[in-house]
């Protein structure tokens, strides 16, 4: 089967490009750069690389055309995002959900899947919920409004006949992650977190990156046109999480759990320095903000699909075990280095 896939190169993208390869399907990868670093890596895989973007709808149609299924993965994702570029944002995550379907609608296409999150049903409260469940929170982020506002395209789509499966992702961490959750185990890893943090009792359910790959591919064989499906691991609370990373070698335990009020104000000023720096906000009062509970269950893929992930304890284990490996080949050594992404630093 022939695959047209927007977003292969980004931190999802890559792992699912493999699955996706594995399962001996051909993959038509949406690049802005044919000739970037990452759409070698993703030729090296066995993907072959076209140059587009999900912003232009014309520049799809070529790839796009004759394309037996469509995953749209492509979305920009940052919590405290400059203000300046939240129209990027929206034009990104919103206009290019809207391209990519209804240029799928138009031509045809047997089948596609949207990439979607469970930020888009916003916080889910300390209970665990499912696909039925509907936002009772305002939106806290640019990324959560825009994420949410494509996630509603997608349903119009489905509910106006386009054969197009919907995928919920939870939180998803793995090595080089480019998440705050990624940000910080560096920092823990390198010995630079201080011991403290915030929001202990809240609760979400973490999926690796891998394994939500694999939950991906499995919506595209199995999953029903018009359905929706959450891809969440096991439950875990802030300070179940924390303790976890505590198990091996790294900064401080966390002693001190500061109210949420007191980090958004501690916070605020850290923000110019770090975008003067290079690095995303990830240390903001968005991100304060943006840490409520998300409880998702993924029963439902569990069920209808046959898909399965690695327990809480399995994943946080492969993820540091993965991280201390790309720790060991930075050959640069400052603060900087040593927290973003390994293709970044």
């Amino acid at each position: 089967m022939r695959v047209f896939l927007t977003g292969a190169t980004g931190f999802v993208g890559r792992p699912l490009t493999r699955a996706l390869v594995d399962r001996g399907w051909q993959v038509v990868a949406l690049v802005r750069n044919p000739d970037s670093a990452q759409a070698h890596a993703l030729a090296r895989l066995g993907a072959h690389c076209v140059s587009g973007d999900v912003t232009s709808r014309e520049s799809l149609r070529p790839a796009m055309s004759g394309a037996g299924l469509v995953i749209h993965n492509a979305a920009w994702y940052e919590i405290a995002v400059r203000p300046e570029s939240r129209d990027l944002m929206r034009e990104i995550n919103v206009a290019g959900t809207e391209n990519v379907l209804a240029l799928a609608k138009e031509l045809g296409i047997p089948r596609s899947i949207h990439v979607s999150s469970v930020i888009a049903f916003g916080s889910s409260g300390p209970r665990p919920r499912d696909e039925s469940f509907e936002r009772q929170t305002p939106c806290r982020s640019c990324y959560e409004e825009t994420k949410t506002e494509a996630h509603a395209l997608a349903r119009r789509y489905q509910e106006g006949g386009l054969p197009l499966v919907i995928v919920c992702p939870n939180a998803v961490v793995g090595p080089n992650d480019h998440s705050a959750f990624g940000y910080f185990l560096r920092l823990y890893l390198n010995r630079m977190m201080p011991p403290l943090a915030w929001a202990p009792e809240r609760i979400v359910t973490l999926v690796h990156v891998d394994d939500l790959a694999q939950g991906i591919a499995l919506a595209a064989e199995k999953g029903q046109p018009g359905e929706t499906y959450i891809l969440a691991g096991d439950a875990m609370t802030q300070r179940e999480i924390l303790a976890s990373w505590a198990t091996r070698p790294g900064a401080l335990r966390v002693r001190f759990w500061l109210p949420a009020a007191l980090c958004r104000a501690l916070f605020a000023p850290l923000v110019p320095l770090q975008r003067k720096l290079g690095l995303p906000a990830f240390i903001s009062p968005e991100i304060v903000d943006s840490t409520a509970s998300f409880n998702y269950s993924a029963e439902k893929a569990r069920r209808e699909l046959g898909w399965t992930h690695r327990s809480a304890r399995e994943l946080w284990s492969d993820v540091i075990d993965a991280e201390l490996e790309l720790k060991a080949r930075r050959t640069r050594r400052g603060p900087r280095s040593r927290i973003v992404p390994l293709d970044s630093a």
